[in-house]
Parts: structure tokens; C-alpha cells; sequence
């Protein structure tokens, strides 16, 4: 979008331009190739050295009185446990280090894109599509091991009528094949949305006139994203068990 101007002062209105993914110390536009360490990259390296930081390095000393670091991760360990347990049954606790992996790597991916000049990972369809078909795959492999060809009895639905059962399977199957891409699109668009108005209040806290509604916008955006980070983590990790209960009990 063009340059804007008021009151003589020029400020660029590119507000996409913070999702482009390029070589780290490059330029958009730059060549990206398989082996390119980007600014993707980067972030989602910094995510998973924070990750490890807070609960290989914070829960090390595993002491009977914890310490704030170590209160942190219990209370995330316990909040994903309880989560399994309450959405898919005590039999889904084994795939717990999976779930748990899922919920820390966004909430850490949505929090540390928060920083002041720093990157979105998450805001990439790229990044949440992997993590939305690696689910569906994960899941449907598990439906079948676990319960074999009844595994597809979770797309009839015996307890309609008889008549209305057909029509009823081919909706099913189409909502199952369905969850990948919006497990996905609803995590990268959250994210998207709430950095590209950020980015928009921000740019208009240039101008004099507007400043003050701006800085006001900025920070009421901000504290909204604080909270969509946090919620987009959860609504992955609980559809998740949603979809992970329908695995092992797939019977209407």
C-alpha cells in the first residue's frame, strides 16, 4: 500500500509486510531454498530453546517447594494432563508428551511473536498446517490401529434413522477431512489478524492528529492478542483430545 502523509509527516502502511519470510540479515524478495536459515527459522528455534528453558532447565532441581520457573511449568503440565483426562479419558494420558508438545510449542510461538520486531511462526500456513495434518495423520493411524475397520463406524451414525444415515455418513466424512485445514487456517488466522491490526494501529501512532487513539489502540490490541496467544494454544490442544476421543471411542 502507498506511503500516507499528515501534517507533513510520511510513514509507510505495510502492515503484511511483517509475515514475509526471508533470509535472516536479507531482504524480501531474497532466494529462499530448503536449506536457507530464515527468519522463521530463527524464531522457531528461539521457541523451542525456550521451551527447553523453562522445563528441562527450570524443572531441574525438581525441589519439594518449587521455584516460580518450576511452579510455571507444573501448572502447564497439570493444566494439559487434567485437560486429557476430563476431554478424552484417563486410556489418552500415553499420548499426553504428544499433546503436551503441541500446546507449549504455539503457546511459546504465540507469546515470544509478541516481542517488539520479532516474527510470527504460527502466523504461517506453512507452520500450522504441519501441525494440523501431523494430527489428523497421527489421530486417524491411531483410530484404526486401536479399533481397526470399526474405526469408520464413527461416520455412521446408527442412532438416526435409518433412511437418513447415508446423507449423514457423507457429511461426517467430509467434517473429518475437513479438520486439518481448519485446525489449521483457525491457528494462522488468529495470529495474522491480530499482528496486521497491531501493525495498523502502530503505523497511525505516527501521525500527530491520531497519535493519542493510536497509542490507546495499541495497547488494548495488545492486550487482546496476550489473551488470543493463550486462547488459540488452548482451542488446538482441546480439539486435539476432541479429536483424539473420537479415535478411540468411535462408536455413536
Amino acid at each position: 500500500m502507498a506511503d500516507a502523509t499528515d501534517s507533513g509527516v510520511a510513514f509507510d502502511f505495510k502492515p503484511m509486510d511483517q509475515f514475509i519470510v526471508k533470509p535472516l540479515g536479507g531482504s524480501a524478495g531474497d532466494p529462499v531454498s530448503m536449506l536457507t536459515i530464515t527468519n522463521a527459522t530463527l524464531w522457531l528455534g528461539i521457541s523451542v530453546l525456550a521451551i527447553i528453558a523453562l522445563f528441562v532447565l527450570g524443572t531441574r532441581g525438581r525441589a519439594i517447594i518449587p521455584s516460580r520457573t518450576q511452579s510455571v511449568a507444573e501448572l502447564a503440565y497439570g493444566f494439559v494432563y487434567k485437560m486429557i483426562e476430563d476431554v478424552t479419558g484417563k486410556d489418552a494420558v500415553k499420548y499426553f508428551p504428544y499433546i503436551f508438545t503441541l500446546f507449549v510449542f504455539i503457546l511459546f510461538s504465540n507469546f515470544l511473536a509478541l516481542i517488539p520486531m520479532s516474527f510470527s511462526p504460527t502466523s504461517q500456513i506453512a507452520v500450522t498446517a504441519v501441525l494440523g495434518f501431523s494430527v489428523f495423520f497421527v489421530i486417524t493411524a491411531i483410530g484404526f490401529i486401536k479399533n481397526g475397520v470399526s474405526f469408520l463406524s464413527l461416520f455412521w451414525v446408527s442412532s438416526a434413522p435409518l433412511a437418513l444415515r447415508p446423507v449423514l455418513a457423507l457429511i461426517e466424512v467430509i467434517s473429518y477431512f475437513v479438520r486439518p485445514v481448519s485446525h489449521s487456517v483457525r491457528l494462522a488466522g488468529n495470529v495474522l489478524a491480530g499482528h496486521a491490526v497491531l501493525k495498523v494501529f502502530a503505523t497511525f501512532a505516527a501521525s500527530v492528529l491520531v497519535a493519542p487513539v493510536a497509542i490507546l489502540g495499541v495497547v488494548g490490541i495488545f492486550a487482546l492478542e496476550i489473551l488470543v496467544s493463550a486462547i488459540q494454544a488452548y482451542v488446538f490442544t482441546i480439539l486435539t483430545c476432541v479429536y483424539l476421543k473420537d479415535a478411540l471411542h468411535p462408536h455413536h
